[in-house]
């Protein structure tokens, strides 16, 4: 023990003036007994009078706590409760005198005029029949739960007294212990020491004799006893540790005890005067040996193996720990408090002696925060360090991982010599999963240097128990092999940690292994598998067009023969992708996106993107060259040497997989050379534009009302790309007629023109009869040598009555290539019809003449002269007439009862003479109606017979009279 080292950990602290006076004024009395807690120091003296001190060991106040003395006294910490036993004067000599009081220091009441004192809850006898008095040796108060208390009594005839329960009620229990009773020939031990130990529901005693150390359960009834040891101890050398294990001081050595016996002992000789704990620290009073008049007060910590505070003292009454401060009462009236140094204090004094490692153990023995231990380790790292004592320096530098900014250390050991040291740093914040990207970027690079592969290995593979446990950052560990040349490597990591886009950008950009690459993305999931496609499709494509279109079929046919179970993803569901997502992917290879595209609408045929489909596709097919590179320069270029040789038979294979067999034909004519590889012949081409007509016929059925394309677009590319057949077939299905009729006049197509007409012109089928009059336009202005097709034109116009012979002849003078003999036999025609419809329209006339002369000699008869009615008969009920009798104009002659009361018309001519009348009001209305007139004008064939009938009709006349009389009225006014 002489080779511990000593240490100033604490220092002793100064006490005012006065208050230091008063607390030795107060000392000057015999203090018998103390006891510490909730924030004050309870004294004892000799005259019964206990004392309470506050933290500057300042008198708060006295009171008479017995009438003769005090033996014990313990502050409780629960409650702010004070337990004292002492002895107080009786009225008779048979009562005992000793009594233990509970006194309540919450309710302090007034003793007289002078002073005050606490309120005394309850007095209890100790000693009764049935417990005989005896000296009491020591006196320990265990707290079960409040109010409940065990009151253990140690007497001198080795007896306890326990009393347990409820004491301010007096619903107690009393019990005797028996620990060493006297035999013939020897005294009982007297107990020396009590100690409570509580694990639980478990209570356990600790009894101390001068002669045995024991054990008795207090959960069993009665206790057990059970003998730890056979050697005991005097008072005052016994007191309980953290982990509740009795120390016990002898002269040789310090014992722990547990309650399954002794354990550990510490060999520091001298007389042990008194024995305490103090957070974590073993308080001892050791008589010097060399003076035994002589103390000395230790602080031992026994964790580190060093003693934090040694120094003499007198002759130690009491001991008390508050305040996190050791105050020490002497009995030549001296009072030393002692305080523990701060931990920057400390640490600085063991810097200042280099004693690096005892800095580490005391603060990780006094549970110092992390940073705090991590800033010493890092100061010893440091120390290490200047003494270059690189490898110890940096096993400190790696117990600063995750306090410690890695770059302090990373910057001293960026030595290349010390680059061993820097990987091991770097390794260790890898495994505690506190490297950034850049800590992964500099130990790849450590290991590339080093040109270590097995310790590259390990890291990126690791080994059997940790496999799958990543503690780097992936996408940096790929980047640095790839960029250092480590390719498997790189492909190892990101396969494992499952990044797919890292693992195929590898394959197809580093290594160029297309094969393997697409064995990958099979693989995956769908979801996954559409996300790979659409990234490096391209690629794929160019190196590999028909392995990899086979594989987009699959996908977006949903073809699952030859895909794992387990494969599609969860989030994606069963969805098939759209062979539209991958058209960008064909950029450079349009041929093959249109086989792709042919053997997708091959094999689903109503699928939701078919207009999407079929716009492309017919793009493909209008579009001037499809070039595509030969599938030999590819193979040539390909640095995966195993796919030349499994070219055909990828080829096979696509066959029997039920692809297309435009796939492997379209390969084997590139293999043979029947394929130019800088453009197309002109049979492919012809054959393509067959396609696209085919297309736009099979979209556009007969009773389809909308295409499975975009009509529109259709357009804009057979117009872009002159693709006549299909702008013919566009048009006519889109009844634009007269863009038909453009494109055959573009062209200078006669027959095709006539035939169109023929087609189109026939009203009765629902066509625009007006195109004859377009086709004879043309043929008026731009025709050369178009006599006959002029001829059959006039036919059909004739026919229907289309134009007015002369609008033909105006149409026809601008062609000077025409001669008469063109217009010749259609002229004579229409001389003819309208020489008959002239005649027929003067006989009308005539007659209509000679019936208006008739009718108004007829009115003006019967405005002049007068009517012989000679009707004898009734017209309406053929009887013989007789009056009173009414005649009517029109001759006829009626009863005039049979008239009833309409004696002012005549019953027969009644009804056509209000069909004129309504005509004539319905024509007087028409007048006004003037938007209905000049719609008729404008909807006619013949505008001039409309007015002709309105002027017929007398409508005119009405509006000209109004027109007159409006006048002459104005002239009046005048």
């Amino acid at each position: 023990m002489y080779q511990w080292r000593k240490f100033q950990f604490f220092e002793e602290k100064a006490v005012g003036e006065g208050e230091a006076g008063a607390a030795e004024e107060l000392l000057k009395e015999k203090i018998v007994c103390s006891s510490s807690g909730r924030g004050q120091i309870v004294l004892g003296a000799e005259d019964a009078m206990v004392h309470v001190l506050d933290r500057s060991l300042k008198l708060t106040y006295s009171f008479q706590a017995h009438s003769t003395s005090v033996f014990f006294i313990q502050q409780l910490k629960q409650r702010n409760v004070l337990i004292s036993i002492g002895e107080d004067e009786t009225s008779t000599p048979e009562m005992p005198a000793m009594s233990l009081k509970m006194w309540d220091l919450e309710k302090i009441q007034p003793e007289g005029s002078s002073t005050t004192g606490p309120a005394c809850i309850r007095t209890l006898r100790i000693f009764t029949s049935k417990f005989p008095e005896a000296k009491i040796s020591s006196c320990l108060i265990y707290e079960e739960a409040p109010p409940i208390l065990l009151v253990s009594i140690g007497l001198d005839t080795g007896v306890i007294y326990t009393i347990r329960g409820d004491i301010a009620r007096e619903r107690i229990a009393r019990s005797k212990l028996v620990v060493d009773s006297s035999s013939n020939n020897n005294a009982a031990s007297p107990v020396t020491g009590l100690a409570f130990r509580a694990d639980g529901q478990a209570l356990q005693l600790f009894v101390i004799t001068t002669t045995s150390i024991n054990l008795f359960d207090m959960n069993q009834q009665p206790p057990y006893k059970h003998v730890l040891d056979e050697h005991g101890c005097e008072g005052h050398s016994v007191t309980m540790n953290d982990k509740q294990e009795l120390v016990v001081g002898r002269d040789e050595a310090v014992y722990f005890y547990e309650i399954d016996g002794r354990g550990p002992c510490w060999a520091f000789e001298g007389k042990k005067r008194f024995l305490g704990w103090f957070r974590g620290y073993l308080l001892a009073v050791v008589a010097d040996q060399r003076n035994s008049d002589r103390n000395v007060f230790n602080i031992y910590d026994l964790k580190n193996k060093l003693i934090a505070y040694s120094a003499p003292v007198g002759d130690v009454a009491h001991v008390l720990c508050e305040w996190g401060i050791i105050t020490i009462l002497t009995r030549d009236h001296q009072i030393l408090t002692i305080g523990e140094k701060d931990m920057g204090s400390k640490l600085e004094m063991l810097f200042r002696k280099n004693l690096y490692t005892v800095a580490i153990n005391l603060v990780q023995s006094q549970q110092a925060d992390a940073v705090a231990t991590a800033e010493v380790m890092r100061k010893y790292g440091d120390h290490l360090y200047g003494k270059q004592d690189y490898d110890e320096a940096m096993a400190q530098y790696i117990r600063t991982i995750g306090h410690l900014e890695p770059s302090y250390v990373i910057q001293k050991f960026l030595d290349a010599q010390r680059i061993h040291n820097l990987t091991h740093y770097l390794e260790k914040l890898h495994e505690k999963r506190l490297a950034t990207a850049d800590h992964t970027t500099l130990l790849l690079n450590c290991y590339t240097k080093l040109k270590d592969i097995a310790k590259l290995d390990e890291f990126i593979k690791g080994n059997e128990g940790t496999e799958g446990e990543r503690h780097f950052d992936v996408e940096t560990a790929v980047k640095v092999c790839r960029g250092a040349g480590y390719y498997q490597h790189a492909l190892y990591v990101a396969k494992k940690a499952g990044e797919h886009e890292w693992y195929l950008k590898i394959l197809l950009e580093d290594l160029g292994r297309h094969n393997e690459a697409l064995q990958y993305i099979g693989s995956l999931s769908i979801y996954e598998r559409v996300l790979t496609l659409k990234q490096y499709g391209k690629i794929l494509v160019q190196h590999k067009p028909a392995e990899t279109t086979v594989a987009l079929m699959k996908l977006c046919t949903n073809d699952t023969s030859n895909i794992a179970s387990g494969q599609v993803s969860k989030g994606f569901g069963s969805i098939v992708p759209s062979p539209i997502d991958f058209v960008h992917i064909y950029v450079d290879q349009p041929k093959w996106l249109m086989i792709f595209l042919e053997s997708y609408i091959g094999k689903i045929k109503d699928s939701p993107v078919s207009i999407e489909i079929n716009n492309t596709l017919l793009e493909l097919y209008l579009s001037e060259d499809l070039r595509v590179p030969s599938l030999l320069q590819l193979l040539d270029r390909s640095p995966d040497h195993t796919e030349g040789s499994a070219k055909k038979k990828s080829v096979k294979n696509q066959k029997s997989n039920g692809f297309v067999d435009k796939i492997p034909m379209d390969s084997k004519k590139v293999e043979n050379g029947a394929v130019d590889v800088k453009g197309e012949t002109n049979e492919e081409k012809t054959e393509r534009r067959k396609k696209g007509l085919d297309l736009l016929k099979r979209g556009w059925g007969i009773d389809d009302e909308k295409p499975s394309y975009d009509a529109d677009l259709a357009v804009v590319l057979c117009e872009i790309h002159r693709f006549r057949e299909g702008l013919l077939f566009l048009y006519e299905k889109m009844k634009l007629y007269k863009e038909v009729m453009a494109c055959y006049m573009q062209d200078a197509d006669y027959p095709g023109l006539i035939s169109c007409c023929k087609r189109l012109g026939d009203a009765s089928r629902g066509g625009d009869s007006s195109l004859w009059a377009d086709v004879l336009a043309y043929f008026g202005e731009h025709g050369e040598n178009c006599c006959d097709e002029v001829k059959e034109i006039l036919v059909y116009i004739e026919r229907d009555n289309l134009l007015p012979p002369l609008i033909v002849l105006q149409m026809l003078a601008k062609n000077q290539t025409l001669t008469l003999s063109v217009v010749k036999d259609y002229i004579a025609r229409q001389l003819q019809e309208e020489s008959r419809l002239i005649e027929e329209d003067r006989r009308a006339i005539e007659k209509y003449q000679e019936e208006t002369v008739t009718m108004r000699a007829e009115v003006r008869e019967l405005q002049s002269s007068a009517r012989i009615f000679q009707l004898s008969k009734c017209t309406a009920c053929t009887s013989a007439l007789d009056l009173p009798a009414v005649h009517f104009l029109c001759m006829h002659s009626f009863h005039q009862r049979c008239l009833g009361d309409n004696e002012r018309e005549c019953p027969i001519c009644a009804p056509a003479n209000r069909t004129l009348i309504e005509m004539k009001r319905s024509l007087e209305q028409n007048a006004n109606d003037h938007d209905r007139f000049f719609q008729l004008v404008q909807n006619s064939d013949d505008g001039f017979s409309v007015i002709a009938e309105y002027f017929g009709r007398g409508v005119l006349n009405n509006a000209q009279k109004a027109a007159a009389s409006a006048s002459s009225a104005t002239l009046n006014s005048h």
